[in-house]
């Protein structure tokens, strides 16, 4: 938890070991077409939210993803409680996710939230917060089930930091295949001369000039 703390803190971000296998990441992304994975898909261009297509899976979820959410929610959890803490908030996280999706249940929140999302040439994620509730947990993954340079180029993860009284400030980051980058929902805590103060985030992706651009977004909380 430690490495990722101090990483978040010192970027904004904080970028992961490799998550998925080859063979992992090919599967989820050639399984894209198929219906029977997803509860819903979004075309971006039919509500300006970019250029592009995203999938919602159904439950059960695939054994990667469910295995990815229930592993990296534990020490997230711990980074979360670390910064309500930090804020003087009374709000605490779970320490394990089941008790996370309770919490969701309880609001009303029951469609699971990890989704694939497809990009060809010209597409682009605009920015925005996956938020879907009451109930959102303040961490969320995505991990590039494509290889960069080889399966497309341009796309760049995008990261937005608003601090007060401040322009944004814009973070681009190359996503490999496999690889996962950890990253602020909405809002995190930067340590400022008076004390903490919240800093907010937004997140997309930049035009993918050529092949196609697959990755997996793992959001831990459930939507309504």
């Amino acid at each position: 938890m430690s490495a990722w703390l101090d990483q978040l803190d010192d970027r904004g971000y904080a970028r992961t070991h490799r998550l998925l296998s080859d063979g992992e990441a090919a599967d989820l992304a050639g399984a894209f077409d198929d219906d029977q994975r997803y509860r819903s898909r979004v075309q971006m261009g039919r509500y300006r939210f970019g250029e592009g297509d995203y999938a919602y899976f159904a439950y059960p979820l695939p054994g990667p993803v469910q295995r990815l959410r229930e592993e990296l929610y534990p020490p997230l959890a711990e980074v979360a409680n670390a910064w309500a803490e930090r804020l003087g908030g009374a709000e605490r996280w779970p320490a394990e996710l089941e008790g996370l999706l309770a919490r969701c249940r309880d609001a009303g929140q029951d469609r699971p939230t990890p989704l694939v999302l497809r990009y060809g040439p010209g597409g682009y994620n605009t920015l925005h917060q996956d938020l879907y509730g009451d109930v959102a947990f303040p961490l969320q993954v995505v991990i590039g089930l494509t290889e960069p340079g080889a399966d497309y180029t341009g796309g760049e993860f995008v990261l937005t930091e608003q601090r007060p009284r401040s322009q944004s400030r814009a973070t681009a980051l190359v996503l490999e295949r496999g690889e996962g980058i950890v990253f602020p929902n909405a809002r995190r805590p930067v340590c400022g001369t008076r004390g903490a103060y919240q800093v907010t985030h937004r997140h997309g992706a930049s035009e993918v000039r050529s092949g196609r651009r697959v990755a997996l977004g793992v959001i831990f909380h459930d939507a309504r």
